[in-house]
């Protein structure tokens, strides 16, 4: 009896993107100076793609890009150029007249649940406003799909008739994921959404969303500057640094072995809580002034295998075995790597 092998099918694809903000000085001042324009590359030349029902996470420093590509991805910055599209269909038709359907498969839970739901409003109005924009349900219909969803998010029902002030941190993320939820979408970008809350609440909020993605097939990207989040719920990890990705591979062959320079340095600062004596290299440098950023590689003035060529050249993402790395040094040495088996640099 022949078994099929599944092949994953791609819901996003994230081509080219890059967002640059103009940080220039006014109009009247530069030509009194005589200064150019200035452009911040927030987000410059990422390529990626996620799967059905697959987590895939971005990690990095602060200022690296992550929240930037959250917000790519659901259309509240356009993109200077490059291409996303959701089960092929490009994100730029948000605003047009096809903008409704897209925008109903896909949400955003945001970091904050102090900032992103209206204080003003009882929690029930909060998850009913998707509805309101995107269904003709009628008032009863609306009510019993609150219900639904305050259930699957380990609320009550009756908590739909209190205000935002009256919940913990913990259960007021827990609305901001029933009201993402509400309009049943594929494809949930979440911006760091356990960092405001205290530790044992993130997990009690990590396994609901694990649960959810189980039930309802949901797709991730899980953006996050924590790594111990980060080993519990994705399946494959994104590594950004200064605008670009430096390295994508499986989650257990991240924190196993990691490849490029930057990964290895961010897990060896891990703190070592369980004593086992593993040795730890500290995060040299500071990340660069992304409005003068190095020539050649960005990470090279804090790389410890650096050379000439990582100083005068970029090096492009490329694909070497399972894994995706932008490294000089790991594809220079790939060849004889991959003979003795080993895809650690030198």
């Amino acid at each position: 009896m022949s078994t099929a092998t599944t092949i994953p099918q791609v819901l996003v694809e994230v081509e080219d993107a890059a967002r640059w903000f103009d940080v220039s000085a006014p109009w009247l001042e530069r030509v009194l100076s005589g200064k150019k324009r200035t452009m911040l590359r927030a987000v410059d030349g990422v390529s990626f793609t996620i799967n059905r029902g697959e987590t895939l996470a971005l990690v990095g420093e602060s200022g690296c890009g992550k929240s930037t590509i959250a917000r790519l991805l659901v259309g509240l910055y356009p993109l200077t150029r490059g291409e996303i599209r959701i089960d092929g269909q490009s994100i730029a038709e948000l605003k047009g007249p096809n903008g409704k359907a897209l925008r109903r498969r896909l949400q955003m839970i945001f970091q904050d649940p102090y900032a992103s739901l209206n204080p003003r409003w009882r929690v029930g109005r909060i998850i009913t406003e998707p509805l309101n924009a995107h269904t003709t349900m009628s008032q009863a219909e609306q009510s019993a799909r609150v219900d639904e969803l305050l259930l699957q998010v380990g609320l009550d029902p009756a908590d739909k008739l209190r205000y935002p002030h009256q919940f913990s941190g913990g259960q007021r993320q827990r609305i901001s994921i029933a009201r993402a939820l509400a309009l049943k979408p594929e494809f949930l970008v979440c911006d760091e959404p356990t960092s405001a809350l205290d530790v044992s609440v993130q997990a009690q909020v990590l396994n609901i969303m694990k649960d959810l993605q189980r039930e309802l097939g949901l797709t991730y990207l899980f953006i996050s500057h924590n790594l111990a989040v980060v080993h519990h719920v994705a399946d494959r990890v994104g590594v950004m640094y200064l605008g670009r990705i430096v390295e994508i591979t499986s989650r257990d062959e991240l924190f196993e072995n990691p490849r490029h320079p930057y990964t290895r340095m961010l897990l060896s600062a891990i703190p070592d809580i369980e004593g086992k004596g593993r040795s730890r290299t500290p995060v040299a440098g500071e990340v660069p002034n992304p409005l003068n950023p190095p020539t050649g590689c960005a990470f090279h003035p804090r790389c410890p295998q650096a050379r000439e060529q990582c100083r005068q050249e970029s090096p492009e993402l490329q694909t070497i075995g399972d894994i995706q790395v932008a490294c000089h040094a790991v594809a220079n040495h790939w060849p004889q790597n991959q003979a003795s088996g080993s895809l650690a640099p030198p």
